[in-house]
C-alpha cells in the first residue's frame, strides 16, 4: 500500500516520498491553459495548499515529479516560467505586522532570482520584482495562498487590525493589474471571498471559479476516486475491522461525503479521508481542527439554530464585510455548509451539513456553546431525553431542559421565544431525533415536531405567558392533523418557559 500524505502539503514532498497521490492534473492543465487570473475559495484543510505546490512545480518545469500522470504527457515541459510564491499561512505577521512579513518575503523571493530590489516600499518593491523577473526569466507566474488569512485571523474581537491588515492586501494587490505585461497566471485561494471593493478593487479580471462547474471536483475525492485510489485502504479496512466493502463504503459515505458547489458532483473531505484511513476509526477528523471562536459567537449571538435545508440566493455566495458577517455567508465558506442543490428556475440553493462528521460536531459545539455544559455532559443528557420521549416520561425530559437552561451563563439569557426555542431544537437534533422546527400548516407553524416510529411529538413553545395557552392553539390550529391517519399516537405539548428563573415552569399535554 502506498504511504498515506497526512500532513503534506508540498507536491515535491508527496512524490519524492512515494505517498498516494490522487491525479487530479488533467484539472489542472485546464487551469494552466484556460486563462490568466483566478480566484478559488474552499474549506481549511481541503487541499488549496497541495494544489498552488502542484502548480509551482509544474510551472518551474519539475518534469520528474509527474511521471505517470496524466499531465505528463500533455504539457510542454520545455517551456518555463518563474513563480513567486506567497503562502500566508507561513508568514509570521501576527509577531511582526503584515507589512513587514510582506516586504521581507518579497526580498526574499527577489534574492532567490538574483535580482536586487532598489525601491523601499512595499508596493514599488513587489512592481519591481515582477517586472525584471519578467525581464530576465519570462512571464512570472504568481502564486497566492491563503491570501484571507490575514483577516480571518482577526475577526470577531480584532476588527481594527483586520481592517488594517486589509488595507495593506489591497495596496498590495493593486499592483497586479499594471503588471499584466509580466505575468502569465495569477492564481489566488483562500477560505472567505471579500468584496472586489474592499481588497480586488482594480482585478476585474479576476475569474472566481469557486462555483464553476469544470473546477468542483478538483479538490476532494469524488466517489470514483475514493474506490480507485484507494483500493488496498479499504480492503485493509475492511479486513481488519470485519466490515463489508458495501458497508464499509455506506459508512465512509455517510462520515465524509456530501461537499458540493453546484448540489450535483459531490466529494470527501481529503483531510478526513486520510486520517480515516490511517486510524481506521469513524470519528471527527476535520471539525475539531479548528473551529473559529467568531462565528460560533455570532451564532449564539444571532440565536441561529437551525441550518439544514436553509434557501438562499446567489448573493449568499458573493462577499461579505468585515464589519457586518453574514452567518450562512460565513458557514459556507469555512466548510460547515454545502449546497444540497440548485433550483435552476428558481435561483435558489439550498444549504445543509455535508456529511455526519460536520453535522454531529456542529451541533455538540453549539449545545455547548449556547448552554455552557461539557461534551460528555451533553450526550448523557441526549441519552436521557431520547429516552424519556420514547417511554413517554415528560417529568423527565422536564428536568433534563431545566439541567440545560440552569447551566447557561446569564448573560446568554435572551426574553425571546427564538432564543428557547433555539436550546430546544439544537437538543433535539443533536440526540439524532427525526425533529422539524417551524413546520408549516394551513393554520401557521407548530415549533417542533419530534417523529418516532410509533409516535409524534408536536411542541408549542411561550415565553412568561402559560403551557395551557400554547396547548389550546396547538388544538385550535390543528398543526398534529397530517399525522392523524398515521397510525401513530399523537401527543400534543405545551410549554411555557419563564425568564425570570430561567427555566420551563409548565408543561401542558393533551
Amino acid at each position: 500500500m502506498q504511504k498515506l500524505p497526512v500532513g503534506i502539503q508540498s507536491f515535491s514532498e508527496l512524490r519524492r516520498g512515494g505517498f498516494l497521490y490522487v491525479d487530479k492534473t488533467r484539472q489542472v492543465y485546464e487551469l494552466a491553459v484556460g486563462g490568466k487570473y483566478y480566484f478559488l475559495s474552499r474549506p481549511r484543510r481541503f487541499g488549496k495548499s497541495l494544489l498552488v505546490s502542484t502548480l509551482k512545480e509544474l510551472f518551474e518545469g519539475s518534469k520528474e515529479l509527474f511521471e505517470g500522470l496524466w499531465i505528463e504527457a500533455h504539457w510542454d515541459w520545455e517551456k518555463t516560467n518563474p513563480v513567486i510564491y506567497i503562502p500566508f499561512a507561513g508568514l509570521d505577521y501576527k509577531m511582526k505586522g503584515l507589512y513587514g512579513e510582506l516586504q521581507k518575503h518579497i526580498q526574499e523571493s527577489a534574492q532567490m532570482h538574483g535580482i536586487s530590489l532598489q525601491d523601499d516600499s512595499l508596493k514599488n518593491q513587489f512592481e519591481e520584482l515582477l517586472r525584471k523577473l519578467a525581464e530576465s526569466k519570462g512571464q512570472v507566474v504568481l502564486l497566492i495562498d491563503e491570501y484571507d488569512k490575514p483577516i480571518i485571523d482577526y475577526l470577531g474581537e480584532e476588527v481594527a487590525q483586520a481592517k488594517e491588515n486589509q488595507q495593506v492586501l489591497k495596496n498590495f494587490y493593486s499592483v497586479i493589474k499594471d503588471s499584466d505585461p509580466y505575468i502569465r497566471m495569477v492564481f489566488i485561494t483562500g477560505v472567505s471571498k471579500f468584496s472586489r471593493v474592499s481588497i480586488f478593487s482594480d482585478l476585474n479580471n479576476l475569474y472566481d471559479i469557486t462555483l464553476s462547474e469544470s473546477y468542483v471536483t478538483m479538490l476532494g475525492y469524488t466517489q470514483e476516486e475514493l474506490e480507485t485510489f484507494f483500493a488496498e485502504h479499504l480492503k485493509d479496512f475492511c479486513e481488519k475491522k470485519n466490515y463489508s466493502r458495501e458497508e464499509a463504503l455506506a459508512q465512509i459515505r455517510r462520515w465524509y461525503n456530501g461537499y458540493s458547489w453546484d448540489g450535483e458532483a459531490f466529494v470527501y473531505n481529503p483531510f478526513s479521508i486520510l486520517l480515516f484511513f490511517k486510524d481506521h476509526k469513524f470519528t471527527n477528523y476535520w471539525f475539531k481542527t479548528a473551529t473559529p471562536t467568531f462565528l460560533i459567537n455570532l451564532i449564539r449571538k444571532e440565536v441561529y439554530y437551525d441550518f439544514d435545508g436553509v434557501k438562499v440566493g446567489d448573493a449568499a455566495f458573493d462577499s461579505f464585510d468585515i464589519e457586518h458577517l453574514d452567518v450562512i455567508t460565513l458557514l459556507f465558506q469555512t466548510g460547515y455548509l454545502t449546497i444540497k442543490k440548485y433550483d435552476e428556475r428558481r435561483e435558489l440553493y439550498t444549504l445543509g451539513y455535508p456529511n455526519r462528521e460536520v453535522k454531529k460536531s456542529m451541533l455538540e459545539y453549539l449545545v455547548h456553546a449556547f448552554s455552557n455544559t461539557s461534551a460528555t455532559q451533553v450526550r448523557a443528557y441526549a441519552l436521557d431525553v431520547a429516552d424519556a420521549l420514547q417511554e413517554e416520561d415528560l417529568e423527565k425530559v422536564r428536568d433534563v431542559f431545566n439541567i440545560l437552561l440552569y447551566s447557561l451563563p446569564y448573560q446568554l439569557h435572551q426574553k425571546a421565544e427564538k432564543f428557547y426555542h433555539a436550546i430546544v431544537h439544537l437538543f433535539f437534533t443533536y440526540m439524532g431525533l427525526d425533529v422539524q422546527s417551524e413546520v408549516s400548516t394551513a393554520r401557521g407553524r407548530a415549533d417542533a415536531i419530534v417523529e418516532f416510529d410509533d409516535k409524534v411529538y408536536c411542541f408549542e413553545f411561550k415565553l412568561d405567558r402559560s403551557a395551557q395557552e400554547a396547548l389550546e392553539q396547538l388544538k385550535s390550529r390543528g398543526y398534529a392533523d397530517k399525522y392523524r391517519n398515521t397510525g401513530k399516537k399523537i401527543i400534543l405539548i405545551g410549554v411555557n418557559f419563564s425568564s425570570e428563573k430561567r427555566e420551563v415552569d409548565e408543561f401542558a399535554v393533551g
